[in-house]
């Protein structure tokens, strides 16, 4: 018998090998690769696809095959061959975009009248013989491609006639089953004798269980009588257990007529699990009925008048499934039967499973993450569970299990597993060994079988997160664009963008746990993830040689710096790596060596140890496959050599540094050589030096170009596919025109617009067709300070401004130094389009007046930012924005006086403005402080007219009902520091003044 390592790595690559081959990817080779050498795609799969099928079912029998070897190497030769032919296919295609940017080249060229007829006859001449190469290089590439796909056919033909050889077709035929959970169906509801540390979470499920639902009423088809809550979280991690113990306390309090607890399962039926549910209501046998609306009238007779509690255990779901979605809605259809106030509680997996059963998002509850001390509790609780040994000997054994414990990343499921062996094994010797070993893995059970009801691509894109450090915070939209420059996505829908495809791929992780959000402590990003320990190391079994990181550092000895971590062979068929550390010797040895290389990124380069040109000149020359490549160096200059134009299949480029004040960066002509380009990522490189900004256009494939801080790219608008372009400006000169955005309508996110004052016309303002970019959410426009402008320059202001109608689902709009006449029709909601969900609206240096038709341009307006403006009041009718939560004003001079303030408002900040403003908000009784009552926190900054020891003072208001709650002692504090502005501290109901000091 295998050991537990070899069977679980074995597992491992059966189900990768499997998948693989199932996986369109292979077809959807074989029909583009036909389309250029034109020929019959449908014959030839035709033709495979039976072999093909025959693949994968013996690929899904042979984990402890003898033969396992034999087909590691047939699958090992496919996959080489596939790359192969999926590398020659992108040559093919880059030399296709070649000629294409050449041919618009020389139109642009020809359609200049400033150029001579001898500049053109020379273009012409350049265009034919490169055209000419062209053709060579491309015809050499079409048949190697033919070649190539003629290995993938013997390699498929050759693993065939060995299976026939070795009988395997029958043995696939008779073995092949689906896969069993390894850890078994939970079908009861009683809780485990003893569960440790989830009182907490069972507290806060009970509390919802027994919330009130307004509305809600007893047999009627309009309104459910029931709600949803759902519990969600990774293979193992207590969601049963938790949901045994929420039925427990349930049954004993009473507050529903009928509990019910479902095991449900991936592959249920209807009738089966209806006739549970009447079973577990009427706790008696159900009758045998042969028809389902009979089954269900059952039910409904039982449920009917009751407030029931349904447990639906283990609901499995697919978004891809439109039956298993019908299934799960005709579940639901008999329990609006039963009185209002009833609760379904769901235990999945993944949140899309809660969520198309009818929970909210807001009631989709993660499973929690047991403390270090609470793990050791119930690990050492299955551990020595009725254990009789002497004293002595168990104290040992505690010391032990509590190294072992630290192994197991915090998973229920694997404390119970690994301390059920322990307990039937209780010595020292035993439990030594099972510390120092790696058998532990064998606890990966539940979460193989997780991994291994995920699509072939989802897999893939998990599989390559395996190439990041442990607990490494992942971001969302890093990994979406990773996936996509790898050529992860695979949809049946042609027409759908990679990104959006992989997007898709990242939801279904972030649904079923494998990514979990993780904020770090000093972080302040929402959108980053990590992969839980336990599911990095099943990510790296499942990666097996296409992925491989080297978290080496540099360490000091003595008084040199030697390099660590980097000992270990890189597997010379790798695909992805991932470096730590920058090192010339590791780059030079190991790294350049890895000629199938796809993925290379570096994390880190240390002052002492800088990024030399040399070395990233032999990178290029020698990796010429790479796809995705990262470079974070912390020195202050980087030229990047010529030779990077020669990583023709290169997708996703960064260059990065911590020290941006002081980075200089300069790249190549060559750059623009990079066609199938999607991500340009400069972070916090200052300055940054471009050899050819004229023929960025060449790059017609880009997507992102991120942090980028120089504006010399010209015609932008010939880049159609650009999703990312943080800052626009716009300049009197040939391709910066406001027009050059007309057609970028992928845009997407946070745009800033620079230089509108060089905008002359309505007309050239609506050419921006700022209206189509749908994918905007964040709109920055920014007008040139000039205090001297006249009328003129005013009303062309006004008409710019009316012509850059934003999209209407815009969330956040900051116009800066705005001088027109008025606000435009589409702010003052006299405009059919403009934004309709605008949440935040700012307004920098603006000495226009905002009008009372505020409300009806923002009517879910929820937070309100004026800065610097000239304005003598606020708009009228402010309590009309109902949505509205935070107003705040900044070196506001000439607002003296408040309107009326929406009831919705809950922060209030004011700061550096009017005097008289700021001292009637600090006045008890002023009227301006009277409307500031309502809002339970506001802030007023300014000095006070008693100085004490250069301290100015912040004043702040904190409505009545905390004042009750304020001990003696804090009072009597605070009343000290009012004596020094000569005021009182309020008594009774009134609202309590503070001050906070300030340095």
């Amino acid at each position: 018998m295998a050991d537990p390592v070899s069977a679980a790595v074995a597992v491992g690559w059966a189900m990768k090998a499997a998948g693989w081959v199932a996986s369109p990817i292979i077809s959807e080779l074989y029909k583009k690769a036909s389309s250029v050498l034109n020929l019959d795609a449908s014959g030839k799969l035709k033709e495979l696809e039976p072999k093909i099928l025959l693949l994968q079912r013996v690929m899904e029998v042979v984990e402890e095959s003898p033969y396992r070897p034999c087909l590691e190497q047939l699958f090992s030769d496919l996959k080489s061959a596939f790359y192969e032919a999926e590398d020659i296919l992108d040559d093919v295609e880059y030399y296709r975009l070649e000629k294409q940017i050449q041919d618009d080249y020389l139109k642009l060229e020809v359609a200049t009248p400033r150029r001579n007829k001898n500049r053109v006859k020379k273009l012409l001449k350049s265009a034919v013989k490169k055209c000419n190469a062209l053709k060579d290089e491309c015809g050499m590439s079409k048949i190697e491609l033919k070649q190539s796909l003629e290995k993938i056919e013997k390699v498929i033909n050759d693993a065939c006639g060995f299976f026939e050889q070795m009988n395997f077709t029958n043995k696939s035929n008779t073995n092949l089953t689906k896969p069993a959970n390894s850890r078994g169906a939970v079908t009861t509801a009683r809780p485990p004798s003893v569960v440790i540390g989830r009182d907490k979470d069972c507290d806060n499920i009970v509390a919802m269980l027994h919330d009130k639902e307004e509305g809600a009423q007893p047999d009627t088809k309009s309104v459910q009588c029931y709600s949803v809550i759902g519990i969600h979280g990774i293979g193992g991690s207590g969601k049963s257990t938790l949901s045994q113990l929420v039925c427990a306390r349930e049954q004993k309090d009473g507050h529903f007529n009928l509990v019910m607890w479902v095991h449900v399962s991936q592959d249920f039926s209807v009738d089966t699990i209806f006739g549970q549910m009447s079973e577990a209501a009427s706790r008696t046998p159900c009758p045998q009925f042969n028809n389902l609306d009979t089954l269900q009238t059952n039910l409904e007779k039982v449920l009917h008048g009751k407030r029931f509690l349904l447990v639906l255990d283990d609901v499995w779901y697919n978004n891809r499934d439109v039956r298993q979605y019908e299934k799960l809605q005709q579940i639901l259809s008999p329990l609006n039967a039963g009185e209002a106030g009833s609760k379904i509680l769901v235990t999945s997996r993944t949140k899309d499973a809660l969520i198309a059963l009818g929970a909210a998002e807001q009631r989709c509850i993660p499973m929690s993450v047991l403390g270090e001390d609470v793990f050791l509790k119930l690990f050492k609780h299955y551990a020595f569970h009725n254990v009789c040994v002497a004293a002595d000997d168990r104290i040992r054994l505690e010391d032990i299990a509590t190294q072992i414990a630290k192994k197991l990343k915090g998973s229920p499921l694997v404390a119970k597993i690994v301390g059920g062996q322990l307990r039937m094994r209780p010595n020292i010797d035993y439990w030594r060994i099972s510390r120092d070993g790696n058998h532990l893995d064998d606890t990966m059970g539940a979460l193989w079988w997780s991994y291994q009801h995920l699509d072939e691509q989802v897999r893939q894109c998990f599989a390559y997160c395996s190439i990041f450090p442990r607990r490494r915070q992942l971001e969302q939209h890093e990994l979406v664009k990773l996936w996509a420059a790898e050529g992860f996505a695979r949809s049946s829908d042609e027409g759908k963008d990679s990104e959006d495809v992989c997007q898709g791929y990242f939801d279904v992780l972030v649904s079923a746990s494998f990514l979990q959000h993780g904020v770090g402590k000093y972080s302040s990003k929402t959108d980053t993830y990590i992969v839980h320990d336990l599911l990095l190391d099943l990510a790296d079994k499942v990666a097996g040689s296409d992925c491989f990181r080297t978290e080496n550092r540099w360490k000091r000895s003595g008084d040199s710096w030697t390099m660590e971590g980097c000992e270990d062979e890189v597997p010379p068929d790798i695909r992805h790596v991932f470096v730590q550390t920058y090192g010339s010797e590791l780059i030079n040895e190991k790294i350049c060596k890895l000629d199938n290389l796809r993925t290379l990124i570096i994390d880190s380069a240390e002052g002492r140890t800088p990024v030399e040109e040399k070395v990233l000149k032999s990178l290029f020359v020698r990796l010429r496959k790479l796809r995705v490549l990262t470079v974070a160096s912390d020195q202050g200059m980087l030229s990047v050599p010529e030779s990077i134009g020669q990583l023709r299949h290169l997708r996703y480029l960064a260059f990065m540094t911590r020290y941006g004040s002081d980075s200089r960066l300069v790249l190549p002509g060559t750059l623009t050589k990079l066609y199938h380009m999607q991500v340009l990522d400069f972070g916090n490189i200052s300055d940054l030096v471009f050899g050819s900004c004229e023929d960025m256009f060449s790059l017609i494939n880009l997507r992102h170009i991120i942090r980028v801080p120089f504006r010399e790219i010209r015609s932008i608008g010939r880049l159609t596919l650009l999703r990312t372009l943080e800052t626009f400006e716009v300049r009197e000169e040939q391709g910066c025109e406001l027009k050059q955005l007309s057609d970028l309508n992928q845009l997407c996110g946070k745009r800033t617009i620079l230089g509108l004052q060089n905008v002359e016309s309505q007309q050239e303002a609506l050419e921006a067709n700022l209206a189509d970019k749908e994918g905007l959410r964040t709109l920055e426009l920014w007008w040139n300070y000039d205090e001297r402008a006249e009328l003129k320059e005013k009303e062309v202001q006004t008409e710019v401004l009316e012509g850059l109608c934003p999209p209407k689902l815009l969330e956040s709009l900051t116009i800066y130094c705005y001088d027109g006449l008025r606000y435009p029709s589409w702010m003052m909601g006299r405009h059919n389009g403009g934004p309709k969900y605008l949440s935040t609206l700012s307004l920098h240096c603006c000495s226009t007046e905002l009008g009372p038709e505020l409300g009806g341009f923002c009517p879910h307006l929820r937070s309100l930012y004026i800065f610097g403006c000239s304005w003598d009041t606020l708009p009228d009718k402010m309590e009309h924005l109902t949505s509205l939560k935070v107003l705040g004003l900044d070196r506001c001079r000439n607002i003296r006086s408040l309107p009326m303030l929406p009831q919705s408002l809950e922060c209030f900040r004011l700061s550096r403005s009017n005097e008289m403003l700021t001292s009637s908000c600090r006045t008890v009784r002023d009227p301006n402080w009277e409307k500031l009552q309502h809002v339970p926190e506001v802030y007023v900054e300014g000095k006070s007219s008693h100085s004490h020891n250069n301290i100015s003072f912040g004043v702040c208001c904190i409505a009545s009902p905390y004042i009750s709650s304020m001990s003696r002692v804090v009072r009597s504090f605070l009343n000290q520091f009012a004596k020094l502005a000569n005021t009182r501290l309020p008594a009774g109901n009134e609202s309590l003044i503070y001050f906070t000091i300030r340095a």
